[in-house]
């Protein structure tokens, strides 16, 4: 990352039930070669501090923690809150955090629009990828967003006294920030949410010699 891009943290989602895939998680699917984690971890290059919302990954690069969403499967907006604990335990006091899902394989592109965004900003505000569908309509894409750390924080505690963080929406959680969408390719935020979707952006199961050709993906 470049040298004058404002400090932020970094926090990964990885613990979703993938009923889609046959619950086979999809941190260990394999693109062109390395697994999407391997990949969402390089798009998060530069964060002071790393967390992993989720099953245990096995082995990581140093420093990166770990943590599970309370109780499991309790939504995205319950594993974002135990992310921000972990990493405010940590002392991680990053300005920012990244939050990305686990499941972008391309994800690292629209990284670096919001990195960007953010520093042409002189490190404030909050910034969201946002895509075009095939009608030319926006489309969110809340988990590859450059959140306020103060003001998720915030958000996630409302939530949670108000009962409603626990199988609570990621925009329930966002819904009280201040938002800036920043337009990127749909190819960097496309998901694998089914096996057809793996398919498409020639991801495997367990296939370690997956080259760039599309659907070669396997269940």
């Amino acid at each position: 990352m470049q040298d004058d891009v404002p400090a932020f943290d970094a926090l990964i989602l990885a613990g979703g039930r993938s009923s889609r895939l046959g619950g086979v998680p999809k941190q260990g699917l394999l693109f062109r070669g390395t697994t999407l984690l391997e990949r969402v971890l390089a798009a998060a290059e530069g964060a002071r501090a790393t967390v992993i919302v989720g099953p245990d990954p096995g082995p990581l690069p140093p420093g990166v923690l770990t943590c599970r969403e309370e109780p499991e499967f309790a939504g995205p907006a319950a594993a974002i809150a135990t992310g921000l604990d972990v990493l405010d335990r940590a002392g991680a006091s990053a300005p920012h955090t990244l939050v990305l899902a686990c499941d972008m394989p391309l994800v690292s592109g629209a990284v670096r629009a919001l990195l960007d965004e953010l520093s042409m900003g002189q490190g404030a505000g909050t910034y969201m990828a946002c895509t075009e569908d095939e009608h030319g309509a926006g489309r969110m894409q809340p988990l590859a967003g450059l959140y306020s750390t103060g003001m998720l924080k915030k958000s996630a505690r409302e939530l949670a006294s108000n009962g409603r963080l626990v199988n609570g929406s990621v925009r329930s959680l966002l819904a009280s920030l201040d938002v800036q969408l920043v337009a990127v390719p749909a190819a960097y935020t496309a998901d694998v949410d089914t096996w057809d979707d793996a398919a498409a952006l020639g991801i495997a199961a367990g296939s370690p010699d997956v080259e760039d050709g599309a659907g070669r993906g396997r269940s």
